[in-house]
C-alpha cells in the first residue's frame, strides 16, 4: 500500500512539475473586429485570431491567457509589458516595425470600398471628390485614404469597424474603406443586404502577423515553428473553411 501511494504521489509530483513548467503566455487582440475577433453572447472572446492563437498555443505546449485590448492601445501595451504578444489582424508595416516585431504573416489581406448598392461609385480621385468616406483609425485602410484621397474626399475615422459600418448604413458615409475578409463577413449577414464592394480590390501586399517585442526571439522563433505546423498538420486549414469558403492565406 505504501509502495503504491509513493507512485501516486510521484506520479502526481511529475505531473504538477510539468503544468508548472508551462510557459505562461497573454496574447492580446481587439475584440471588436468580426470574423476576426470578437466576444460572443458569453463575452467570450471568438473569432479566427482567437482560434488561431490556441492552436498556435497548443503547438507551443504554452499555457496562454487571451485578453481584449483597444486597437489604439494595442501596440502601447505590448511595450508596456501587459501581455506578450500581439494576434489581432495587424498588417506588418515599416512604421510599426520601428516599435515592434513580427512572426511570419499568417494570412494575406487587399481592401474594399463597401457602399450602398445602386450607388454608382466611381472609384477614382474624381469619383469619390466631394464624398464622406470612412474607416477604422489606425488601420492601412485609413491610410490609404489619407494618401490618395485626402484631398478630395472627406475622410472619417472610427475607433472600431463596427462604428464605421454603422456611419455608413444610417446614411453619414457614402462609402467605407475595409479589409476585403472583415467586409465579406459583414455583406453576407441579410440585415446588410442592401450594400456591397463597389470598384475593384486594392491589393497592397498587406501581410498579417504576429506582433511581439522587439528582442523576444525566442517567443517569435516558437510562434514562427508553431505556425509552420499547423499549416502543415492541416489545423490551420480546418480553423480556415470556419470562416471562409477560400484560403485567406
Amino acid at each position: 500500500m505504501k509502495i503504491r501511494f509513493a507512485l501516486l504521489a510521484l506520479i502526481g509530483g511529475l505531473l504538477f512539475t510539468g503544468l508548472a513548467q508551462a510557459e505562461k503566455i497573454r496574447i492580446a487582440t481587439e475584440g471588436a473586429y468580426p470574423p476576426f475577433n470578437m466576444k460572443n453572447a458569453k463575452g467570450e472572446l471568438v473569432g479566427f485570431d482567437v482560434d488561431i492563437a490556441r492552436a498556435l498555443c497548443h503547438e507551443m505546449k504554452a499555457d496562454c491567457e487571451i485578453v481584449a485590448q483597444d486597437w489604439d492601445g494595442i501596440i502601447p501595451g505590448l511595450l508596456a509589458k501587459k501581455y506578450d504578444a500581439i494576434i489581432a489582424s495587424m498588417s506588418i508595416t515599416p512604421e510599426r516595425m520601428k516599435k515592434v516585431d513580427f512572426t511570419m504573416p499568417y494570412y494575406s489581406n487587399y481592401l474594399r470600398f463597401i457602399a450602398p448598392k445602386g450607388s454608382k461609385l466611381k472609384i477614382s480621385e474624381s469619383g469619390l471628390k466631394g464624398k464622406t468616406l470612412g474607416a477604422q483609425r489606425s488601420t492601412i485602410s485609413s491610410q490609404y485614404l489619407e494618401d490618395h484621397y485626402r484631398k478630395s474626399a472627406n475622410i472619417k475615422v472610427y475607433d472600431t469597424q463596427e462604428a464605421a459600418f454603422l456611419d455608413l448604413k444610417s446614411g453619414r458615409l457614402d462609402a467605407v474603406l475595409v479589409d476585403a475578409y472583415p467586409g465579406y463577413d459583414w455583406l453576407k449577414k441579410p440585415e446588410n443586404s442592401d450594400f456591397d464592394f463597389v470598384g475593384d480590390k486594392i491589393d497592397i501586399d498587406d501581410k498579417i502577423g504576429i506582433a511581439i517585442r522587439k528582442g523576444d526571439d525566442k517567443l517569435k522563433e516558437q510562434f514562427n515553428q508553431a505556425l509552420k505546423k499547423i499549416l502543415k498538420n492541416g489545423t490551420y486549414q480546418q480553423i480556415n473553411a470556419k470562416y471562409f469558403p477560400f484560403s485567406i492565406y
